[in-house]
C-alpha cells in the first residue's frame, strides 16, 4: 500500500468525482433548460460510477493511499450534500433532511481529523458504505421521477390530468420514502462510526 499523495488512477476518478460536482448542480437547477433532469441524471451516474471504480481500481492494483482514503469518502459528501441542497431549492425536501446528514458528516469528518492527528487514516466501514449507496439510490429515483414528470410538462407523453397527478403522489411517495431511508441509514451508521472511533475522541488533546 502506497501512503503517498500522488494522482494515481483512483485518486484522480475522486476528483474527477468533486469537478462534476458543479456542472451536475448548473443544470438541475436550471429548469429552463430542456431535459435538465436527465443531463443531471447522467452527471450524477457518471460521478457514482467513478465511486464505485475507484476503490475497486486502488484495493486490486494495490494503488491505496491515504489521499485516497480521505479524498473518497468526502467527495461522496461533497456529491451527495450538493444534490441535498438542490432538493431543498427545489422542495423536494425540507432543511430537518440536510441538518441530520450534516451532522452526521460534520462528525464525522471532525474524528477522521482528530485521528490523522493522531497518525492514523481511518477508512470508511461498511455501514458508511450502505449510507452512501443508499444516498446515491434516493438521489437517482428522484432525477428520474422528476425527469420522467418533465417530459409530461413537455408534452412529450400525455396522459390525463388526474393519471399524471396520481403518478406524481406516487413518486412523491416513493421518493420520500426512499429519503428517509437514506436518513435513517446516514445516522445509525454515524451512531456506529462515533462508538467504533470513540477512543479518538476520548484521547484528543
Amino acid at each position: 500500500m502506497n501512503g503517498g499523495a500522488e494522482l494515481n488512477l483512483p485518486n484522480k476518478l475522486t476528483l474527477l468525482r468533486i469537478i462534476l460536482v458543479p456542472f451536475f448542480v448548473v443544470f438541475l437547477l436550471l429548469e429552463n433548460i430542456p431535459h435538465h433532469y436527465l443531463i443531471a441524471l447522467i452527471i450524477f451516474a457518471v460521478a457514482s460510477i467513478t465511486d464505485m471504480l475507484d476503490g475497486k481500481i486502488a484495493r486490486k492494483y494495490n494503488m491505496v493511499t491515504d489521499f485516497g482514503k480521505f479524498a473518497d469518502p468526502l467527495a461522496d459528501k461533497i456529491l451527495v450534500i450538493s444534490a441535498f441542497a438542490c432538493f431543498i431549492q427545489l422542495n423536494i425536501v425540507n432543511a430537518v433532511f440536510i441538518i441530520l446528514v450534516l451532522f452526521r458528516e460534520f462528525t464525522v469528518t471532525s474524528i477522521r481529523l482528530v485521528a490523522v492527528e493522531s497518525g492514523k487514516v481511518v477508512a470508511a466501514n461498511i455501514w458508511g458504505k450502505a449510507k452512501t449507496v443508499s444516498q446515491m439510490i434516493a438521489i437517482i429515483v428522484v432525477l428520474l421521477s422528476g425527469y420522467i414528470l418533465e417530459l409530461f410538462s413537455m408534452g412529450v407523453f400525455s396522459a390525463p390530468a388526474e393519471t399524471i397527478s396520481s403518478m406524481q403522489n406516487i413518486m412523491n411517495i416513493v421518493n420520500q420514502s426512499l429519503l428517509w431511508m437514506s436518513a435513517v441509514l446516514t445516522v445509525v451508521s454515524g451512531v456506529i462510526y462515533i462508538k467504533d472511533n470513540f477512543e479518538f475522541i476520548k484521547n484528543a488533546k
